[in-house]
């Protein structure tokens, strides 16, 4: 029997020109995910943070066009998924739909294309491989809070084969595209996070770190020098290390050919394009880098599409509810924000 399926990606988004840079930033930085003071604060800090940053972030944004290109390389994934889906799923009407945490088209906007489309089933795949309440926890609660029905949440796939594979493939390619140098040391950059965030039991660094590990095992032996370092720190408080600028000066000192793989990243935008290829490339120079190459992000690159078909044909297996890897937490005890252990959904090997 033909169902109707939706398929609702989760990313979070970007302004669509200089006009909506301030409304953007705010519209972040009042999240309670990101800021968690209490609203009479948080307010007024997102309306003082959006202010005093819009006109820097315009001018970042003012090198790829005046927006942010997140949206249509969002757009170009979903429709290279639809075409893999039915292939996959022959006979069922599948619709994709975007869900962008903080610009246009919100995810109360997704709830009601999903609405409008009356599927049988929902599946929503975040395109954040690793799990963070700042990112598909935050996605996931303006979900229900928009009306949004019920649905087979993908809650994470930070060692998905296809996904890894697809990593693992344009690392190899960037090397050989850069000669081979002997001396590569392969940089994993995730965007960061406050330390506290993981302390209160956020499974987001742990989880980069098993897709870092993942990939470096299918790398070459030429490039088994690896190490994981994490960018765009902003504010006072503690981040998570090391930072990328520190990887970065490490690697110089010890004459390294720097291949810097955008590792929590699936596409294109401000700190991939602005922040690895201009700033952090010229910090590279400035220390003397033997070499300075960016992996691409995942974009539409094949595997990554075949993995999100993947998940979602996966997905729609059993009940409705959390899909997480092999259908049980594969987060370690010490991180009780796992969507899964909040849920019970926890295995003998993850209960340690």
């Amino acid at each position: 029997m033909t169902r109707r399926i939706a398929v609702v990606l989760f990313n979070l988004g970007g302004p669509d020109g200089p006009g909506d840079v301030r409304a953007f930033l705010r519209n972040l930085f009042r999240d309670p995910a990101i800021i968690s003071a209490p609203v009479f604060i948080r307010e007024p800090l997102a309306w003082f943070i959006s202010t005093t940053r819009a006109p820097s972030a315009r001018e970042n944004y003012a090198k790829m066009g005046g927006g942010s290109p997140l949206v249509p390389e969002t757009r170009k994934q979903a429709n290279a998924l639809a075409q893999a889906l039915a292939k996959a799923l022959p006979g069922d009407e599948i619709k994709i739909i975007l869900a962008m945490r903080y610009w246009r088209p919100f995810v109360k906007d997704a709830v009601k294309e999903a609405a409008a489309f009356k599927p049988d089933e929902t599946v929503i795949l975040p395109l954040y491989p690793q799990f963070s309440t700042t990112t598909t926890a935050s996605s996931l609660k303006a979900w229900r809070d928009a009306g949004g029905g019920q649905a087979r949440v993908v809650c994470c796939y930070p060692e998905e084969a296809d996904f890894i594979t697809a990593h693992a493939r344009l690392i190899e390619d960037s090397w050989r595209k850069a000669g081979a140098p002997a001396n590569a040391r392969v940089l994993f950059s995730a965007h960061g996070l406050p330390e506290v965030v993981v302390k209160r039991g956020d499974s987001y660094q742990w989880q980069v770190e098993q897709t870092a590990a993942a990939v470096a095992a299918r790398l070459p032996e030429a490039l088994s020098d690896t190490e994981i370092c994490y960018q765009s720190r902003v504010g006072p408080l503690a981040w998570i290390g090391p930072s990328t600028e520190e990887a970065i000066e490490r690697a110089c000192k010890e004459e390294r050919h720097i291949l810097l793989s955008p590792i929590a990243f699936v596409s294109e935008h401000i700190e991939t394009l602005v922040e690895l290829d201009e700033e952090y490339a010229e910090l590279a120079e400035e220390y003397g880098a033997k070499g300075y190459d960016r992996v691409p992000a995942l974009g539409d690159h094949p595997d990554f599409i075949k993995a999100l078909a993947g998940l979602t044909v996966s997905a729609l297996d059993g009940p409705c509810g959390l899909k997480p890897p092999g259908g049980r937490a594969i987060c370690p005890a010490a991180f009780g924000r796992c969507p899964c252990r909040e849920a019970g959904l926890v295995s003998e090997e993850a209960a340690a």
